[in-house]
């Protein structure tokens, strides 16, 4: 992928897949022609940090204990199409913020088999995690530690110990998780923790790292600070997520060992870029946090920005925008000195390589899926062009465009 705009190029595709680019196609007899020159023309976009698993973010923490399990699988399906009409043609589901259970996988099956209409996805349904932890949102309840506990006792990967964690890694596996995932440290989502605690022990990181590994699976983790960054490292860690408190030594040596971040910009861009005002709109925990680390918050962004870290384009929306909004990210992005060909190379062949699926998806060229996007905005000059998808295909199938404006 390079970093420039390619004019009067065709593209041919057949079936599901890309027959040919280039600028002197031949032209099928019987072909349907759809014009896009007055667009800018990129693959379909990735978002490689998404929790599918609520309605509205403005009622998440409701959502957690009232809604079945059930509603929280049509949630994904939900998510799994406005992501579509809004040019993401697949998604990274990074473990289930309100479910308990594995319904991201059997939305993510029923996709592929042209069930239902969505984004492709790519999931680890559940978040390896401790009690009281980032990852364990019963602690809201903590005042009522019968309660609390009952609660707790539902989240299966939540547990303690290096035998726990071993079964849970094989247990996710086995039941079709592509990936696992890590809550390491606490978070700003939460009440209770902060995102300068360890939250799983060493001896428990690296059985889970190793385990997985053993099976054939990579490993990220949600993690801020430089001690469990730098440890993480150390036992192997495949790609971190947020990572936003790093320091220049940290970034160092996350370029030497070629592990992948995706830094989710835009929940935090109120501190980043002080806003008191729109700080004011998101949960009270989540407000206090930003205020207390808005300055090493600035500090991280700097340092990663200025990075040679392989980045994703990753949103973690829970707090300030809904799931399927992907879009919002990219203003992030270039409001934080991004190029935009940084920002779109990221949501494309960089996060395909995340995902593992490079020789699928993340480029235009023949062989790939027919995964195309396309913007009426300048995406070069205007930071809210991803907002307002005009065209879309995945898999060769058209499907109408959605807005977020």
């Amino acid at each position: 992928m390079t970093d420039e705009w390619k004019s009067g190029q065709s593209i041919l595709t057949d079936g599901d897949r890309i027959a040919e680019v280039g600028v002197e196609v031949t032209e099928p007899e019987g072909a349907s022609v759809i014009d896009l020159t007055d667009c800018q023309v990129t693959p379909g976009l990735i978002d490689a940090h998404m929790h599918m698993d609520y309605f509205d973010w403005h009622t998440i923490r409701e959502e957690v204990y009232s809604q079945s399990e059930e509603a929280k699988a049509l949630a994904v399906a939900r998510c799994a199409e406005k992501a579509l009409r809004r040019g993401f043609t697949t998604v990274r589901h990074v473990g289930g913020i309100t479910s308990n259970s594995y319904g991201v996988l059997d939305v993510k099956r029923a996709i592929e088999k042209g069930y239902l209409k969505g984004a492709r996805i790519v999931a680890a349904p559940m978040f390896l995690c401790s009690s009281g932890s980032h990852g364990d949102l019963s602690q809201g309840f903590a005042q009522n530690p019968g309660l609390s506990s009952m609660l707790q006792n539902q989240r299966s990967t939540l547990g303690s110990g290096k035998d726990f964690f071993v079964h849970a890694v094989r247990e996710q596996v086995k039941y079709g998780s592509d990936f696992l995932k890590i809550m390491a440290t606490g978070g700003f989502f939460t009440p209770n923790d902060t995102p300068i605690q360890q939250q799983l022990n060493d001896e428990e990181l690296g059985a889970i790292i190793a385990t997985a590994h053993e099976w054939g699976k990579t490993v990220t983790a949600h993690v801020y600070t430089n001690e469990l960054m730098q440890k993480l490292i150390d036992l192997g860690i495949d790609g971190m997520e947020h990572g936003s408190l790093m320091n220049r030594e940290t970034a160092a040596r996350i370029e030497e060992k070629g592990i992948y971040l995706v830094p989710t910009f835009s929940p935090y861009e109120e501190a980043v870029h002080y806003d008191p005002e729109e700080i004011k709109k998101k949960q009270p925990e989540f407000r206090r946090k930003l205020e207390l680390y808005k300055d090493a918050l600035q500090a991280g962004r700097e340092v990663i920005c200025h990075s040679h870290i392989r980045l994703g384009y990753g949103t973690d929306f829970v707090a300030n925008h809904q799931n399927y909004e992907s879009g919002y990210e990219y203003e992030a992005w270039i409001r934080s000195g991004m190029s935009s060909f940084a920002a779109l190379r990221a949501a494309t062949a960089t996060n395909a390589w995340i995902l593992q699926r490079s020789g699928e998806i993340g480029t235009i060229e023949a062989g790939k899926a027919a995964d195309i996007a396309a913007w009426s905005r300048d995406l070069m000059t205007d930071p809210k062009a991803l907002l307002d998808c005009r065209f879309v295909m995945k898999g060769g199938e058209v499907y109408r465009t959605e807005s977020c404006l």
